[in-house]
């Protein structure tokens, strides 16, 4: 591809839209994960004891060890969310625009 080609495709609209979602898309995500994660760590640094009782009486695993597990499944689950997304929406937007910048320099 030339660069007059680059050029015309990062001044299309549909670019400027792909780069707005997607950019949305990975801070939210982004967000999600540090807020838990820290959040996690933080209760670890100030509030020990209430992760490190157990779930249920008698129970051998403790409330620490349930939201760690929680947050392992969940962080898969937003990777598996994100890479669904950008196969299907992310990927065909920018197929369009692929599309449109050959079209427009022929």
């Amino acid at each position: 591809m030339s660069s007059a080609m680059y050029e015309h495709m990062r001044t299309n609209p549909k670019f400027q839209e792909l780069v707005r979602r997607r950019g949305r898309f990975a801070w939210t995500l982004a967000i999600i994960v540090l807020t838990m994660f820290y959040g996690y760590i933080l209760t670890i640094a100030f509030n020990p004891t209430s992760l490190g009782r157990p779930v249920a009486e008698g129970s051998m695993l403790t409330i620490g060890v349930a939201v760690e597990l929680f947050m392992f499944i969940f962080f898969w689950a937003l990777t598996a969310y994100y890479v669904w997304r950008a196969n299907n929406e992310f990927d065909a937007m920018t197929q369009d625009l692929i599309r449109d910048a050959w079209k427009d320099n022929k």
